[in-house]
């Protein structure tokens, strides 16, 4: 059944349908059918029911449990005051920095942490329910002794001397309640500054001005190539993460200026931080949202350790079945995590996360088969698993990370005759030995900070692929093992007063290409020019190998060199309240040594990886042709960023403002913009706490249009081919959208039920697209996009 009249009978049967087709190539990971009868039925229970199923849970029955530690060296610390914010409740950790407060009546508190010689820090957003103890994690920096008579103000925000730019924070509830996040990690970041999109149905991060290749993922610390469903090879982006929110403590994303201990790419750096399970009994949760349902299970194993498990299901592909569509996407994912303390000093963890992701065509007419030639086929397998050591000791500590990915990729496309135009099996399977340390000199804030580190990673790559589009055609064959390894050193330290330096090192080295080696250093420095006014800035040199299928298709490709970015930032942030601050940032990135097609002297690959890909695109994300390090380009802007914590005052928001330009140059001479090139982003999203129970929040997004290619026949021809000579030299329309969500929390004695009504895009704006060949009509043709979507969901944890 063809698109169109899929949607018109959906219309007739009072069916919301939206498919968020990215590049508009029909095929969808985050989509849903809701009835116009269950949304109203839905809405009034959240509206009018009462709590009447079950008995609300007794007061003073809940429970936030927690440690504190120094956050350069990770260790304890003892005797630290805990406070419940607004209350008389409050307590004192012990000799392993831990604490417990119990009897507390269901809410969302803040917690006030200090210890002498150490910032006080608020941990606001705190969630308590009667289902299972809230547990948190607070990490302070020290600072001078106060002197008698000085007041010293709690900090909401977290700093860390050594990233001392573009870098923000996010805890759980701040990701969670996000409207048109999908709970969904990469959707959170992608409100921050300098991150542009491709397609609200995307997690490609394109952080100023960069490629979705060129950033780092790290789960718990273990490194990840990707955490999508439906991944891009070589790339790092997909249409839904498979990182489980119920499990994520906090989110950090630095989108430039990072320090010396990270590499191997050269926008930005995501790492996200998983909790421990509850140690007081096995629990659970199940789950209904969006675009799937899953069961979690949590608890102790002993004394001294706990675990996490989830599995998760899609239930795209009961709906496309019910809906007749000629393919059919679903994903399962599973995560498992232990933690163990072996000792006061040693503590053990373990991760896993498998996702499976299937795409099933029906070609039953016609219709079908036409539809279906559009579609790239994107069956993969994906693995993360991982075993931390982290070793405590005076002044320091040691972490040693085991990590194992493996990614079974299976492309292919065909065209209207079920001919295989293109096939790509591969799979790439890395060993990582990663180990991270770190000692202080010295005692306070005047002290010494020596980081240090490296990895050693082994990568067996195989692929066997075949490409008819253009002829003679093409096909590989490969099956090699990769080295890579690197080091790194960096001192972190006060210059004079109160301005804290940070200076490092890194040389990394990949065996797959000619040169081998490449050293790299980093600066930062962080000046307060007042008690609330700080002026940071940081500048490095940054190194990226090419991905692995980049080297399959020629042996030509073995003589690339590692992409260079040189990098400087400069900005300022203003704090006007404990819980509100304000910062201004502008950088530039030059980029050298970016693969360059001979076979299209136009392209650089700076410009592909984004979307679904595939025969639009000539398969160029893949860099199946002769390649040359002569790509160049530059990206440079001014951000602003707003943020306002929950507080006192029961509202919250984030805003931010960012002015760019990126472009880049292939072996023609030409510059010309960056795929990715939009000017202006402006991203404000916030809520309002109206109770414990009732919380509502608003997102609105604005962003110009991005550059794009015309498209045009050669002769009767299956594919359109890009007018080159006007290669990126038109743009899109602005794209706006507006979005509303509102949550409902039912507590409940021993159990506490959340839902939430979630609707995208609420005056059904339409987003534009670049227009894509459609043989049969022998011309572009724009595909109207869908605009309102609406969903809901549920979630029951006992």
């Amino acid at each position: 059944m063809r698109l169109p009249r899929l949607l018109e009978q959906a219309g007739k049967h009072g069916v919301v349908l939206r498919c968020y087709l990215a590049e508009q190539k029909y095929i969808s990971i985050t989509c849903f059918v809701v009835t116009r009868n269950l949304l109203v039925l839905i809405t009034g229970l959240l509206l009018l029911a009462r709590p009447v199923i079950a008995q609300e849970p007794a007061a003073g029955s809940g429970i936030i449990t927690g440690i504190v530690v120094d956050q350069t060296t990770q260790s304890p610390i003892p005797g630290a005051a805990v406070r419940l914010v607004g209350t008389k409740r409050g307590t004192a950790t012990n000799t392993s920095g831990e604490f417990r407060i119990e009897g507390l009546p269901v809410g969302t508190y803040r917690l006030e942490i200090g210890s002498v010689g150490f910032e006080p820090v608020i941990l606001t957003d705190i969630v308590v329910t009667s289902a299972r103890p809230q547990s948190v994690r607070a990490e302070l920096s020290e600072t001078a002794v106060v002197t008698e008579g000085v007041t010293v103000r709690p900090d909401y925000f977290t700093r860390n001397r050594a990233t001392p730019t573009s870098t923000q924070s996010l805890r759980n509830e701040e990701i969670r309640r996000l409207p048109g996040g999908f709970e969904d990690v990469v959707r959170a970041v992608s409100t921050l500054p300098g991150v542009a999109q491709v397609s609200n149905g995307r997690n490609d991060l394109l952080v100023r001005g960069g490629a979705p290749s060129e950033n780092l993922y790290l789960i718990d610390g273990i490194e990840s190539p990707n955490i999508n469903h439906f991944g891009t090879q070589g790339a790092g982006g997909g249409p839904l993460s498979f990182v489980n929110l119920d499990f994520v403590r906090a989110t950090t994303f630095s989108t430039g200026g990072f320090g010396a201990k990270y590499g191997d790419k050269i926008s930005s750096v995501l790492t996200i931080d998983l909790r421990d399970g509850r140690d007081d009994r096995t629990g659970g949760k199940g789950t209904i949202s969006a675009t799937q349902f899953g069961l979690n299970l949590e608890g102790p194993i002993t004394e001294n350790g706990s675990y996490l498990f989830s599995a998760r299901r899609s239930y795209l592909d009961l709906i496309f079945k019910a809906a007749g569509f000629s393919f059919v996407p679903e994903y399962w994912d599973f995560l498992g995590k232990f933690d163990y303390k072996v000792g006061d000093n040693d503590r053990l963890s373990g991760l896993a996360i498998a996702a499976i992701d299937r795409v099933k065509f029906f070609n039953d007419d016609e219709d079908d088969a036409f539809d279906n030639s559009r579609i790239l086929d994107n069956t993969q397998d994906q693995l993360i698993a991982g075993i931390t050591w982290k070793h405590l000791f005076g002044n320091g500590y040691v972490n040693t990370r085991f990590g194992k990915t493996r990614i079974a990729y299976e492309f292919s496309q065909t065209d209207t005759l079920l001919n295989p135009i293109f096939t790509n099996n591969s799979v790439e399977d890395e060993l990582n030995l990663r180990i991270d340390g770190l000692l202080k000199f010295g005692e306070g804030i005047q002290g010494t900070d020596l980081s240090f580190g490296g990895n050693a990673k082994t990568v067996g790559f195989e692929t066997d692929l075949l490409l008819r589009q253009v002829e003679p055609g093409l096909s590989a064959t490969l099956d090699e093992r990769f080295y890579k390894g690197a080091i790194y050193a960096q001192v972190s330290r006060p210059l004079f007063g109160e301005v804290i330096g940070s200076l490092g090192g890194r040389l990394d080295w990949f065996n797959g290409i000619e040169k081998k080696l490449y050293p790299s250093a980093r600066l930062s420095i962080s000046a307060p020019l007042s008690e609330d006014l700080t002026l940071s800035l940081s500048g490095g040199r940054y190194y990226q190998s090419p991905s692995y299928i980049w080297l399959a298709a020629n042996d030509e490709n073995r003589k690339l060199r590692n992409i260079k970015t040189d990098v400087g930032v400069l900005g300022l942030e203003q704090l006007f309240s404990d819980d509100f601050k304000v910062s201004v940032e502008g950088y530039l990135k030059r980029y050298d040594n970016y693969p360059a097609s001979l076979d299209r002297p136009y392209l650089v690959l700076a410009n592909t990886g984004a979307g679904f890909g595939g025969a639009d695109e000539g398969f160029a994300s893949f860099g199946l042709e002769p390649l040359v390090s002569h790509g160049k380009g530059r990206s440079y802007g001014v951000e602003f960023f707003a943020q306002k914590k929950l507080s006192e005052t029961p509202w919250y928001g984030v805003a931010s403002l960012s002015i760019n330009e990126a472009t880049f140059t292939a072996i023609d001479g030409v510059g010309r913009p960056s795929n990715f090139d939009q000017r202006v982003i402006f991203n404000v999203s916030g809520g309002w706490k109206i109770t414990d129970k009732w919380e509502v929040g608003t997102k609105f997004r604005f962003a110009t249009g991005r550059p794009y290619t015309p498209v045009e026949s050669l002769g009767d021809s299956t594919f359109g081919y890009l007018v080159t000579d006007q290669f990126n030299e038109l743009r899109l329309d602005p794209s706006h959208q507006l979005d509303l969500r509102v949550d409902k929390h039912w507590p409940f004695a021993g159990w506490n039920l959340i839902t939430y009504i979630d609707i995208q895009n609420i005056y059904n704006s339409k987003s534009p697209s670049p227009p894509r060949w459609n043989a049969r009509l022998q011309a572009g043709e724009v595909n109207d996009p869908i605009g309102l979507l609406p969903s809901i969901g549920v979630s029951a944890e006992w």
